[in-house]
């Protein structure tokens, strides 16, 4: 068995759960209306705070091992720490924590997604759900495909930031942030790259 230090982030976790037993439609209504409401109504530290806590009883209800929880934010909390220092010095504190309260809380509940749900599932969701909209000429498949590989890219823009983190670490330096940022762009530019080669050999860039 995988060690939860070394679960990849964003891969689907095969747990017999109250969150992985509920259908792909609802999750995906009950994520879009959490991140909906937290960009509307969190405007105070203590809004933030309770968002944070809603999703992590959703983490406990999934039965994400903390370790495993603990590895896929750990570098949503570094940048979103770096990011609140920044808004810290022209916002103020208040702002600064809630605005660090309520990305982290948005972040976890979409990494949350990936772990509870399969890609195909995701995909085939909402490929259903704009079946419809197929007859004017919407192309369904191809739109299905963008948000699910999107819902997918989130933990691993994580995980690119984090090792351009480590990998700084390592050598001592701390530098600026265009020294972390040109980085950070680089692997993204080159992750994008590769998955559109991908998405090419597979027919689906014709």
């Amino acid at each position: 068995m995988m060690h939860p230090a070394n679960v990849p982030l964003g891969l689907y976790l095969n747990h017999n759960s109250p969150v992985h037993r509920l259908p792909t439609a609802a999750k995906l209504i009950s994520v879009i209306a959490f991140l909906l409401l937290t960009g509307i109504l969190v405007d105070t530290w203590l809004g933030g705070a309770i968002a944070l806590a809603i999703v992590t009883l959703a983490y406990a209800v999934a039965k994400v091992p903390p370790m495993v929880a603990f590895r896929q934010l750990r570098g949503a909390v570094i940048i979103l720490a770096l990011l609140s220092l920044l808004l810290w010095w022209r916002a103020g504190g208040e702002q600064a924590l809630t605005t660090f309260l309520a990305l982290l809380a948005a972040i976890a509940v979409a990494i949350l997604l990936t772990l509870t749900t399969r890609v195909s599932d995701i995909m085939d969701t909402l490929t259903t759900a704009m079946r419809p909209f197929a007859r004017f000429g919407l192309p369904v498949e191809t739109i299905a495909l963008a948000l699910s590989l999107t819902l997918r890219m989130i933990p691993l823009q994580v995980m690119a930031a984090t090792e351009v983190l480590e990998a700084r670490k390592a050598r001592g330096t701390t530098g600026s942030i265009l020294a972390f940022g040109v980085p950070v762009v680089i692997r993204t530019i080159n992750r994008s790259k590769a998955m559109g080669d991908s998405l090419i050999a597979r027919g689906e860039g014709e």
